[in-house]
């Protein structure tokens, strides 16, 4: 790590922060001035705390992919202006600064549904029909042949639970036996946890919000229900992206709200093809579910102008926001304007599924009226669960696995790129990449992989538009071992090439194959227009 030499000696404690910096090369700001405005807005709004480490010169050149001499310069900018401050040999910390007071967030400009529950509208059969959704597959019957050896699960959604710090996760639970149990649930959740989530949420995802704007829940799910039950009324309009994650339109549907799919690409939503008329928009920018991509910052702009025009609630689920790769971390839309934007986390990624503890962000005003639904509704969050959790956070265990397993599935990821290399997309965050191949190709590249042992998902391009879809299979890494992974992909970049080879059923030509369904039989017209059911699996897991 570069220090400087002009840095006094301090005895700042050595924590250190993820930056959601950006810089811009169009501008006509030069990159250094850019940089420091950045560092020095983040150290008064608060994102920036006094004593908090920053990043090396070369670490966060790299991040940016600009020279070292421009971070450089900007650090010692602002060193001369006593933002920063550091000692030799320990790095560059952020100095005792003032922070000014932010005022709080402007509430949505349409009114608020009232605070009691939405009518239940019992289950929607059809929610999955509706739109290209996501849904777990059966396994392909292909030939009949039972696989040959040990099953190698590449489905999406699942992460690794065997590498974990079992003493830390004995303490944990350890002190939250000593407790004594409670009599009566806060609907927001302990305080203690909320404080803890808090200052995880503004290290890792630079979102500077206090315990009253957040709520601890039981995962994703759990807290897009809340939200559906506080918002939607029988017959609002919700959109969710298309394809997407299956629960969320169910969520909705359940809520007896109109499911809308909204299209999406290899960036996320598109945000010209939004209608005008949703009441809530459900979105994953930080890692697109399933195609992969990550919002960009103009798009996310251009999706809460949208919002503020409309009148739309926006959910940010922030589903793989903990895992990305060679890429620079991206503000939460939360981040760029936190009335019109609920944003859901959960733990079942980072720590694993059946933790049940997560969170939703709100600003104050519809967060209470979130609390008062859930209280009528008798919904809680374990006591034990959330005192477990904040031992984590509150020791640092937590922030230490995430960085173990950082560097576990960044090898994963490195090896599916190696196997598979230009048919891979997405994998710039996450646990899952798209492994593109043409359509016809899906079908035969799943059942001979179920033959051999690997299981996959895949997705199929919604019909809505003529605008380019991805398609193809979609390849979790985060449940196998780096040795399976690295088998499993060789397996399908096989079965790809026999494909191509002209290894499809026999008596077809790939022609053919493409002008037939996934169930062997010529679509019809009747079939070109019902919607189509694309699957794939449960990626928050919460």
């Amino acid at each position: 790590m570069a220090t400087f030499p002009c840095f006094r000696e301090t005895t700042l404690p050595r924590t250190s922060i993820d930056l959601p910096v950006s810089v811009d090369r169009d501008a006509s700001v030069p990159l250094t001035v850019q940089l420091g405005n950045r560092l020095r807005t983040a150290m008064r709004d608060g994102t920036l705390k006094s004593g908090e480490r920053l990043p090396s010169t070369r670490a966060l050149a790299r991040q940016l992919a600009v020279s070292r001499t421009v971070v450089t310069e900007a650090y010692q900018q602002l060193y001369a202006e006593g933002w920063l401050d550091g000692r030799h040999g320990s790095g560059t910390y952020v100095a005792d600064v003032v922070v000014h007071a932010t005022s709080p967030p402007a509430a949505p400009a349409g009114p608020l549904a009232s605070a009691g529950p939405a009518a239940f509208a019992g289950p929607a059969g059809a929610a999955g029909a509706a739109w290209s959704g996501v849904v777990p597959p059966d396994l392909p019957a292909g030939n009949g042949a039972a696989p040959a050896g040990p099953v190698i699960d590449l489905r999406p959604g699942r992460p690794w639970v065997h590498d974990y710090d079992r003493a830390a996760w004995r303490r944990a639970w350890r002190a939250a036996a000593d407790l004594p149990p409670g009599d009566d649930p806060d609907p927001y959740g302990l305080p203690r946890l909320r404080e803890a989530l808090a200052e995880h949420l503004r290290k890792t995802r630079a979102v500077a919000v206090g315990p009253e704007n957040i709520m601890v829940t039981r995962g994703t799910g759990n807290g897009l229900d809340l939200v559906a039950a506080t918002l939607l009324r029988p017959g609002d309009r919700a959109g969710v992206e298309d394809p997407g994650y299956r629960v969320a339109g169910n969520v909705f549907a359940a809520r007896g709200a109109e499911i809308v799919p909204c299209p999406v690409d290899r960036d996320g939503v598109v945000v010209e093809e939004l209608p005008g008329d949703l009441r809530v928009l459900y979105t994953t920018p930080a890692h697109q579910y399933p195609l992969g991509g990550r919002l960009p910052i103009p798009r996310r702009e251009r999706l809460l102008a949208w919002a503020r025009r409309t009148g739309a609630i926006v959910v940010e689920d922030d589903y793989d926001a903990e895992f990305r790769y060679d890429v620079a971390p991206l503000p939460a839309l939360h981040c760029l304007d936190p009335g019109r934007v609920v944003l859901l986390g959960t733990l079942s990624k980072s720590l694993a599924p059946d933790v049940g503890v997560g969170w939703l962000v709100a600003a104050p005003d519809l967060l209470a009226a979130v609390a008062r639904t859930r209280h009528d509704l008798a919904d809680r969050t374990g006591g034990p669960a959330q005192q477990a959790v904040a031992v984590l956070l509150e020791r640092g265990d937590l922030d230490r696995h995430l960085r173990r397993m950082r560097l576990e599935y960044a090898r994963r990821r490195a090896a599916v790129v190696d196997v598979l290399g230009p048919l891979v997309s997405g994998d710039t965050a996450g646990l899952h990449v798209m492994i593109e191949v043409p359509p016809a190709a899906v079908p035969f590249v799943v059942a001979r992989a179920a033959e051999r042992g690997v299981l996959v998902d895949w997705t199929e391009g919604p019909r809505r538009s003529d605008r380019p879809r991805g398609h193809g299979l979609v390849l979790g890494y985060g449940s196998a071992s780096l040795t399976e992974v690295r088998r499993g992909a060789t397996v399908i970049a096989e079965l790809v090439a026999a494909w191509r080879d002209g290894e499809g059923p026999k008596g077809e030509t790939r022609g053919e194959q493409g002008r037939r369904g996934e169930g062997g039989r010529e679509k019809t017209g009747e079939d070109r227009r019902r919607p189509e059911r694309a699957p794939g699996g449960d990626p928050s897991g919460g």
